[in-house]
């Protein structure tokens, strides 16, 4: 207990720290997340040791109580500089769950649910439709033979200069592809 008091009281809540890094990345969404994470995670540590101190309380303990009031002080103050620095954005669905003292992970839960539902809708609609234009590419070629050849052929044609286009689009000067990154 004591070489955390030491902990605590040496760097006063790491605020300073954790501004000089926050400063550094203040363009990185991640980092900054990462950071607040942190913070939330000392802040919770400085919680639980002033709650032994207070539980544990004697005349003695009354200088190592003040520095950790002053630790959760700076560390609160820090963990809201942090915070705002991170767009999250949380769906008050979510929110409600938690205040009715549920898992959030039924939000997900749900979310995934009617993803997999309107998928298979979907599906069910674009096998309708390849189903369709089967059937009626069918019908046009016995009805018209030769323009349905002559349709198959300016497709082809436009597909191969669709193609072309588009790899002509993504390829650099120097030979190279470009590739979209994803953050």
């Amino acid at each position: 207990m004591e070489s955390s008091q030491n902990a605590t009281g040496r760097n006063g809540g790491n605020g300073m720290v954790s501004n000089q890094i926050s400063a550094a990345a203040a363009g990185n969404p991640k980092q900054n997340l990462n950071q607040t994470i942190n913070s939330v995670q000392k802040t919770l540590g400085l919680l639980h040791q002033l709650y032994l101190t207070v539980s544990s309380f004697n005349s003695a303990s009354q200088l190592p109580l003040l520095q950790r009031l002053n630790s959760l002080v700076t560390e609160l103050d820090n963990m809201v500089k942090l915070s705002e620095k991170c767009d999250i954005q949380v769906p008050l669905e979510v929110l409600n769950l938690i205040d009715e003292g549920k898992n959030p992970d039924e939000f997900t839960r749900d979310v995934i649910n009617s993803c997999i539902a309107k998928n298979q809708v979907t599906k069910g609609r674009t096998d309708a439709f390849k189903s369709f234009r089967k059937h009626h590419m069918e019908e046009l070629e016995r009805t018209f033979p030769d323009e349905v050849e002559s349709y198959r052929e300016i497709r082809t044609c436009s597909a191969a200069e669709a193609k072309r286009l588009a790899q002509s689009q993504s390829m650099l000067q120097n030979g190279d592809v470009k590739f979209k990154t994803e953050l």
